[in-house]
């Protein structure tokens, strides 16, 4: 991905942001689209505890991106899903002590 230090060329991205967008923006909601040149991610804030046909929503962000951009990010992300992944079952293995005892009688399958 853009930036990566082992990538070949060794070269670094150094980004700025501002504070206001340093703190980002809450999204439980996405939809991606796509066109014959770009892809669209759409951000948005969705409330789930309407009991409404209609769920009501607000769009955070839409980012556009490129196909080789979206590959590269796509990466990034289960690179990084696979890794969480990996921390919270070492995290909630019955050895760190994270979790109650199985109920009397029950026995863990494999």
């Amino acid at each position: 991905m853009a930036g990566d230090p082992d990538s070949p060329s060794g070269r670094h991205i150094n980004i700025h942001f501002s504070p206001e967008i340093m703190a980002g923006v809450y999204a439980n909601f996405a939809n991606v689209s796509h066109s014959d040149y770009e892809f669209t991610v759409t951000f948005a804030r969705v409330d789930h505890e309407v009991e409404e046909e209609e769920v009501p929503g607000v769009v955070v962000s839409r980012v556009n991106l490129s196909p080789r951009f979206m590959r590269e990010l796509i990466d990034a992300m289960e690179d990084n899903y696979a890794k969480w992944q990996t921390r919270e079952g070492i995290r909630n293995l019955p050895e760190r002590g994270d979790q109650p005892p199985p109920p009397p009688g029950d026995t863990p399958t494999s």
